[in-house]
């Protein structure tokens, strides 16, 4: 597969215009976004994820570049990519605001069928501890203990595995390899 490209747009419509023409390549690319004081028109990072979203992309990593810009890195949704509470609500807005092409409603239409949109996870601001996290940890003090002093990044991991999980024997038997590493104080982030 080729190395994914480093490109930058102006505008939602630039970037929106190189989606309908390029949505097929399989790299995707890195978008170079450029920060408010570089002085340099760019495109915002939030009209940039609706846009990936209307043509079935999703963004990914994120790095700094430079001193003015930082790359964030678009590709088209994988077949078993999980969804997020956020960007289900996204693309609802850009359904109605007929925003959406015919690709991101394939995406769609496929995670309804498989059950991730059903299963989609809170996002980082959102998400809340899981209650069954939170009855094993009353039944172990330590871990408890351990779990608490974690920051939020570490937690969000925690409940994010839990969350994710399929089925109720992977999520019982991740929920007991969590406790575990909280006993031994081991983090996961």
């Amino acid at each position: 597969m080729a190395e994914a490209k480093i490109k930058s747009f102006k505008s939602a419509k630039d970037w929106r215009n190189w989606l309908d023409k390029n949505q097929d390549i399989q790299e995707g690319i890195w978008l170079q976004v450029f920060k408010v004081d570089s002085g340099i028109e760019s495109i915002k990072i939030t009209e940039a994820l609706d846009e990936a979203l209307c043509f079935g992309w999703i963004d990914g990593q994120r790095k700094s570049y430079d001193v003015h810009s930082y790359l964030q890195k678009y590709t088209q949704r994988r077949a078993q990519s999980i969804w997020s509470k956020r960007n289900i609500g996204l693309v609802e807005n850009l359904i109605a605001a007929g925003k959406m092409m015919p690709r991101g409603y394939a995406e769609i239409e496929k995670a309804k069928v498989d059950g991730r949109w059903a299963r989609a996870y809170d996002s980082h601001t959102t998400m809340q501890d899981d209650e069954d996290l939170l009855q094993a940890l009353a039944k172990d003090k330590k871990a408890e203990m351990y779990y608490h002093s974690l920051n939020k990044s570490n937690k969000f991991a925690i409940n994010f595995r839990l969350q994710t999980a399929k089925k109720p024997e992977t999520k019982t038997k991740r929920l007991l390899e969590i406790i575990a590493m909280l006993k031994d104080e081991r983090k996961f982030h």
